[in-house]
């Protein structure tokens, strides 16, 4: 087992890495209250050890396991769910509805991301799918409740990056686990403790208009911090929201400019815009990384993000 990186926030939430392709890729979310215990998002198959032995250390075991909620269904998020599911007794599996039948027979969706990533890196990364019992999902709706020991749990509907993406707020912290939905924010491109924060356009369900709706419906909720699955806790999250709101606005507009230009080979121009402006946005931020180093960090987010902005812009001429 490799070393386990573990943040405690000191408020009952915990982020743990994943494990995810890279180190401090994607965070799996830890609420934990009177001994009891929610996971927000669940990497791969292969971070189950990770969860299983911070349980230990925090003097838990898998009994404690009340919930595993999904943001959403893409892999990196859920891909674990199963399992997770087999290896804590107790637990429930919370997810939008739209997603719970993908959970309880996970043929399609793995169908849909080898689509994305080609059959033999969907399956590296992945390997095989775990279908969950139906008798242990649950459907959040919106503004489902959850009761974890002393504190309250809300999922609400959060489209924009995908229609079966939700967020959750933990009213005891204040802190919504955002998933994709607020964007994504490594670590490594912090400045001065202000994090530098991009969104996530990729396939196949990108809706810039539902995106905004949805990050203003976060920050209407007056939260401390936000809990992102890439990757964990930033704030403050009003001026945040700005950021990655007009970074939305820059990729529909360099989508909707090289869709209108070139569209029969939109996906590598409005890559390389992506990249151009997101570079010019970091060095703004202050970020005095390399460009190499900058693109280590964030050229997957960015393939993907060109592939699903081309695909909304196709699908709404």
């Amino acid at each position: 087992m490799p070393t386990i990186t573990l943040r405690d926030y000191g408020n009952g939430i915990y982020a743990i890495d994943a494990g995810y392709v890279r180190h401090l890729l994607a965070a799996i979310h830890l609420i934990v209250d009177q001994g009891r215990v929610a996971i927000i998002d669940t990497g791969t198959n292969a971070s189950l050890g990770r969860v299983t032995t911070t349980l230990t250390q925090l003097g838990l075991d898998p009994t404690s396991v009340d919930f595993v909620v999904l943001t959403h269904i893409h892999l990196d998020h859920a891909g674990g769910a199963g399992g997770m599911m087999q290896e804590f007794p107790s637990a429930r599996l919370v997810v939008h509805p739209r997603g719970a039948r993908h959970m309880v027979d996970p043929a399609n969706l793995m169908r849909a991301t080898e689509d994305v990533y080609g059959k033999e890196k969907a399956q590296a990364l992945y390997g095989k799918l775990i279908p969950v019992p139906s008798e242990r999902v649950i459907e959040a709706h919106d503004e489902f409740r959850l009761q974890l020991g002393e504190r309250e749990l809300v999922c609400y509907d959060a489209p924009g990056h995908a229609k079966h993406h939700i967020f959750i707020h933990d009213i005891v912290a204040n802190g919504i686990f955002s998933g994709d939905a607020f964007g994504i924010s490594y670590r490594e491109l912090d400045v001065d403790n202000r994090p530098f924060l991009f969104p996530t356009t990729s396939p196949a369900q990108f809706d810039p208009i539902a995106m905004r709706n949805s990050i203003e419906r976060m920050v209407a909720l007056n939260p401390e911090s936000m809990y992102l699955t890439h990757y964990s806790r930033i704030r403050p999250p009003r001026s945040l929201a700005n950021d990655v709101l007009r970074r939305m606005d820059a990729f529909v507009g360099i989508t909707n400019q090289v869709i209108g230009k070139c569209p029969e080979s939109a996906v590598p121009a409005i890559h390389e815009a992506m990249k151009s402006y997101l570079l010019s946005e970091a060095r703004n931020h202050g970020i005095t990384l390399s460009d190499q180093e900058i693109l280590s960090v964030c050229e997957l987010d960015l393939k993907l993000n060109a592939e699903g902005a081309a695909i909304w812009a196709q699908q709404t001429k």
